[in-house]
C-alpha cells in the first residue's frame, strides 16, 4: 500500500474541510481507498492528510493532479497557507 502524505497550513479549518469536502480531485475515481485528517494539537491552522493507495502510480498522478489543478485555485484551495509538503509513502514492507 502507498499514502499520499500531504502538510500544510491552513487559514481555517472550516473553510478547508468544505473544500476537501467537495472533493475537486475526485478521491475515489483516483484511486484512493482510505484516508485520513489530522491536525496537532498546538496548531489549528495545521493540517496532515494521509491518501492510501493500492499503488504507487495512483498516487504520484493524484499528487501531479493537486499541484496543477488544486492548490494553484483560490476556489478549489481557498483555505491554504504556504505551499504543501509532501511525500509518498510504502508501506507493509
Amino acid at each position: 500500500m502507498y499514502t499520499l502524505q500531504i502538510e500544510h497550513g491552513i487559514k481555517d479549518f472550516g473553510l478547508w474541510k468544505s473544500a476537501f469536502d467537495r472533493d475537486p480531485v475526485n478521491r475515489a475515481a483516483s484511486g484512493v481507498s482510505a484516508h485520513r485528517i489530522s491536525r496537532p494539537v498546538d496548531d489549528p491552522h495545521y493540517v496532515v492528510v494521509e491518501l492510501d493507495f493500492e499503488r504507487r502510480a495512483q498516487a504520484e498522478a493524484l499528487l501531479a493532479n493537486l499541484q496543477a489543478n488544486v492548490w494553484t485555485s483560490n476556489t478549489a484551495a481557498p483555505a491554504l497557507r504556504g505551499a504543501p509538503k509532501t511525500r509518498i509513502l510504502e508501506s507493509g514492507l
